[in-house]
């Protein structure tokens, strides 16, 4: 998967593609899917929601840049696949799921692994975990129509968030945040399940 998936398809932070080769992909899929688990493709998890493929995960990763040392907050925490790469990668993940069924056994799956450094909450992503802030990187595994402020807001100075934005057509924003604004940039485009926040139904009623 990772020689021909993932390093075949130009990533090249030896960090990443080290983490990538570690974790068991098979071990966040259900039983019946565990097959496919390596194919680079997105799969079912449940309540509507995916895995993302293998190659996506690596790209997102990457793009954080992360050297060891940062507090990652990731917005969709889903099977606990990506919330285990950003823990291989990154001193403290705090990672957040709106659906209570997906974090609990996210949780129990990264502990049976042996991850000590992740925190679990479930609750609105687009609201962030202010009280845990500021972080060097988010990450958003779900796409908003926009990008959400409060998360920006809880970017540390110079820290980089990676998001899906997007109704019918997503794109991959990095956001940096400087010392008075916010850069952003659009890298690829993607396809993810919708970031599912009462806050943004409401703003957009």
């Amino acid at each position: 998967m990772v020689a021909s998936q993932i390093e075949g398809r130009g990533i090249r932070d030896l960090r990443v593609l080290r983490a990538m080769r570690k974790v068991p992909r098979h071990a966040f899929v259900p039983n019946e899917l565990r097959p496919y688990a390596y194919a680079d493709e997105p799969l079912p998890i449940g309540q509507g929601q995916t895995i993302s493929q293998p190659y996506i995960v690596a790209y997102m990763t990457e793009v954080l840049e992360l050297s060891g040392g940062e507090k990652v907050l990731e917005v969709g925490t889903g099977s606990g696949y990506q919330t285990a790469i950003l823990a291989e990668v990154a001193a403290e993940v705090w990672t957040m799921e709106i659906y209570e069924a997906l974090s609990v056994g996210a949780r129990a799956r990264l502990e049976t692994l042996g991850y000590t450094n992740i925190r679990h909450r479930v609750g609105d992503g687009s609201l962030g975990w202010p009280e845990a802030g500021p972080f060097d990187a988010i990450m958003v595994t779900a796409a908003p129509g926009a990008v959400p402020g409060a998360l920006e807001t809880q970017l540390a100075v110079s820290g980089r968030m990676i998001i899906p934005v997007g109704v019918n057509s997503q794109e991959l924003i990095l956001v940096r945040r400087e010392k008075t604004s916010f850069r952003r940039d659009n890298l690829i485009g993607v396809r993810f399940v919708p970031l599912i926040s009462k806050r943004l139904d409401r703003d957009h009623d």
